[in-house]
């Protein structure tokens, strides 16, 4: 790939934190994730847990972001490509979609089967 910069740490992470001041800027979804991921942080270190299943409630956090990190990068590359009403365009961004849901079950069922384990007594 000839339009390709050589590997640098410190370029390569200035891009990923431009990257992110822009999609914390222009996506209110994203905003919504950090918000989410910040409430439910603090209520996992709240609950009366041990340190290595509270990290793995906050370790679940990130997928969400994740999700809406990746779905707002397919959403930019279908805008950069049309912003007409086209099929596959909106497909595509239907999927983007789709990420960020089955993302926010897998965390909304890791929470849920670690507390149920712990305060129901569930077992697994």
């Amino acid at each position: 790939m000839l339009n390709k910069p050589k590997y640098r740490l410190l370029k390569n992470t200035e891009y990923a934190l431009n990257g992110f001041v822009d999609v914390v800027k222009h996506e209110s979804s994203f905003r919504l994730q950090l918000l989410l991921f910040a409430v439910m942080s603090i209520v996992a270190w709240l609950l009366p847990i041990d340190a290595a299943l509270c990290l793995m409630l906050n370790i679940s956090l990130f997928i969400p972001i994740l999700a809406e990190l990746v779905n707002s990068a397919i959403e930019r590359v279908v805008d950069l490509v049309t912003l007409e009403q086209v099929e596959m365009a909106g497909r595509a961004k239907d999927v983007g979609a789709t990420v960020v849901f089955v993302s926010l079950i897998c965390t909304g069922a890791i929470w849920i089967g670690t507390l149920s384990v712990i305060f129901l007594g569930v077992d697994t």
